[in-house]
């Protein structure tokens, strides 16, 4: 089960971001990167073609790695957290796996759209 899901609030804690929040757009769990929106954010130059008649400049979200992420908890005053995974009532099943924040020991809700 991957830590950090689609929707989730993370801020980014080294690199040329730093510092920087925002919501995770995709996930790439064999590759480890993910993509926040409005971050890490190139250039590409791209040329015509059929399928996209005009060429020029456009924007790419690229992934950035997980490991330079961190979740944002809302309830420990947006203070960054790490995740523990838990069954639910213990039962010791896959279906019962939550995600809960050490921070806080609350429950972990992803913001999926």
């Amino acid at each position: 089960m991957q830590r950090l899901k689609k929707g989730d609030k993370v801020r980014v804690i080294s690199g040329k971001h730093k510092g920087k929040e925002g919501t995770i757009l995709t996930v790439y769990p064999k590759d480890n990167k993910a993509t926040i929106d409005g971050l890490n954010i190139y250039k590409k130059h791209q040329k015509a073609n059929q399928q996209k008649e005009e060429g020029g400049i456009i924007d790419v979200n690229v992934p950035l790695d997980m490991s330079k992420l961190a979740l944002v908890d809302p309830k420990a005053k947006n203070k960054v957290t790490k995740i523990k995974f838990q069954y639910k009532n213990n039962s010791g099943k896959r279906k019962d796996k939550i995600r809960v924040s050490k921070a806080t020991n609350n429950e972990i809700i992803s913001g999926k759209k």
